[in-house]
């Protein structure tokens, strides 16, 4: 027995000698291959990610193997070829470069990102202002123009300042070891991915997902087996959610948070976000999202891998509450003066009724609405906000046409597309100047629209109906995009508001990750302003009528609304 244990310390020392020992403060790294899914599609393709220290659940990504994924989720996300990203290291310093010169340090004994100009690293080769948040394309295959035009003579950019993100202050390590220069995957996602191209990253310990949110039928992430987070996933999971949070919720000063960790110590909701249970975290976050936040532009998506798809919903705050009853108010009040729906377009007298409930468009390119002899020969629906706007521009414009009032009825609009908006805008005044204010990084943009509402590829006074005298209905429904339209037409002194102040929501929608795999929506730094002498002026607050309807019924009595339009002037 004592013969065979000197063996075995012979061999261990022998081996010792032969495998070098990790160094003082170094991590154990394994790399797998994992098999690479957009959304619910297996591409065919692998991602390589890393674990430390034998952690499974918490992936790690190397900084030459994200360029390839984080291009593909910009040409993937609609951009057009021109995304170049190249990688350059020295020591314990990387820089990744774009190819308009824009940069990202990633110090690692500093453990910050540091960028000259974080729109411009994140800005896509389409957008034509620092901020340009539309996804319009301005030309056909032969290079004419295809509905909306963007000015470069009248919009302008504001640009921020150099902006560093201290992971080190939240704790987040990254790591320089053995010629990898390694940062969690989900910081990577949060910072370089998600607030650009609207894609997440998704890892289930079986397969890394690339899509814009999970739903209950994705079948591949929640093949995976159920369970409770490791220690380290727990603990890094709520320190790069608060980091994110605190970075990227447009709304932060609005609700008076100084930081999210202190206010979910405040609400009693770290622990439960610092723990294993996963399905509790989740329920927490669901639980924050709806009652705390309650800001409407955010949302609780979908659960977590770890918690799988369960039945479980929290209760609606005061606001999403307040905005469903306002619109099942107007809905019925509606429906008992039009049964079969409200008509998209209705001619009573001398005043054109058009009715956009959302802002949606349904053609895979605006090219799609050319080449009709007529604009009413455009497939409609309800929902598509573009074919509505050019068959009523044909109606209203038509010889002889009797109109001389446009009423844009946003009673019942909760939001949509905004590059529809902008056509909207464009269409009643003669241009759209949208602007957007980065509460991240201080920038500022106005970009100015243009729309070929005629459809003759030219962009002049036949595109508008600014000679007419043009009303606007609103209500706390009008909400998003539906209470963008009327504060642009606010300010702009062209367009007179009816009905009741608008119900707010000023920022672009963000959809976001936890580390455990939770998806959810944010109000983004993006958020939709208005310019007047020279300043933006945020719409959160919704606008205010110039002529109050004091009850629902009355937006829908078209004959009484047209002599009141009829006897204002």
């Amino acid at each position: 027995m004592k013969k065979l244990t000197a063996a075995l310390l012979t061999l261990a020392l022998l081996l010792s000698l032969c495998v070098p020992a990790l160094a003082e403060g170094a991590h154990e790294i394994v790399g797998r291959e994992l098999p690479l899914y957009l959304s619910t599609e297996d591409t065919g393709e692998t991602m390589k990610l890393y674990f430390l220290d034998g952690v499974d659940d918490l992936p790690w990504v190397e900084l030459n193997d994200w360029i390839e994924l984080l291009t593909q989720a910009y040409t993937k996300g609609g951009a057009e070829p021109g995304y170049e990203l190249t990688l350059a290291t020295a020591g314990p310093v990387a820089c990744y470069t774009r190819e308009n010169g824009f940069t990202m340090v990633i110090d690692f004994d500093e453990n910050t990102f540091r960028f000259m100009d974080y729109n411009m690293f994140m800005k896509t080769p389409t957008m034509s202002t620092l901020l340009d948040f539309t996804s319009i394309g301005c030309f056909n295959e032969a290079g004419e123009p295809a509905l909306m035009k963007k000015s470069d003579d009248y919009s302008f950019d504001r640009y921020g300042d150099e902006l560093t993100v201290r992971l080190g202050d939240y704790n987040i390590d990254i790591v320089n070891q053995d010629g990898l220069y390694l940062v969690p995957l989900q910081t990577m996602a949060d910072f370089t991915m998600a607030p650009s191209t609207g894609f997440n990253t998704f890892f289930n310990g079986q397969c890394l997902i690339l899509a814009s949110g999970i739903t209950k039928n994705n079948e591949a992430y929640y093949a995976a087996p159920t369970g409770r987070r490791s220690a380290a996933l727990a603990e890094y999971g709520y320190n790069e959610l608060c980091l994110a949070l605190d970075s990227l919720y447009g709304l932060k000063n609005v609700h008076e948070i100084e930081s999210f960790d202190q206010v979910f110590h405040q609400i009693g909701f770290d622990e439960a976000l610092r723990g294993t249970d996963a399905e509790m975290a989740d329920k927490v976050l669901f639980n924050f999202i709806n009652q705390y936040l309650d800001d409407l532009h955010s949302g609780f998506a979908a659960f977590s891998y770890l918690t799988g798809p369960i039945d479980y919903r929290a209760d609606s705050g005061p606001a999403l509450a307040n905005l469903v009853e306002h619109r099942n108010t107007h809905m019925q009040a509606r429906a008992e003066r039009y049964p079969d729906g409200a008509p998209t377009y209705e001619e009573v007298g001398n005043t054109a009724y058009i009715t956009f409930d959302h802002f949606e468009v349904h053609a895979d390119s605006y090219e799609d609405y050319y080449g009709y002899d007529s604009a009413q020969d455009i497939p409609l629906d309800d929902s598509d906000t573009i074919a509505m706007i050019l068959r009523a521009h044909e109606q209203i414009t038509r010889e002889n046409s009797p109109i001389e009032n446009v009423v844009i009825d946003l009673s019942c609009n909760t939001g949509g597309v905004v590059d529809t908006a902008a056509c909207l805008i464009a269409w009643c005044l003669g241009k759209a100047s949208i602007s957007l204010k980065d509460t991240f990084t201080g920038a500022m943009a106005n970009t100015d629209y243009w729309a070929d509402v005629n459809l003759d590829r030219e962009f002049d006074e036949r595109d508008t109906i600014a000679d007419k005298n043009i009303y606007c209905l609103i209500s706390p429904v009008s909400f998003s995009c539906g209470n963008l339209v009327p504060n642009v037409f606010k300010q702009s002194g062209k367009v007179t508001l009816m009905g009741r102040t608008s119900g707010g929501g000023s920022c672009v929608v963000q959809n976001l990750s936890t580390a455990w795999g939770t998806s959810f929506n944010i109000s983004a730094p993006q958020r939709m302003s208005f310019m007047k002498n020279g300043s933006l002026y945020d719409i959160d607050r919704g606008a205010d009528p110039d002529y109050t309807i004091s009850t629902p019924a009355k937006y829908y009595d078209r004959a009484a609304l047209t002599d009141y339009i009829n006897s204002l002037y």
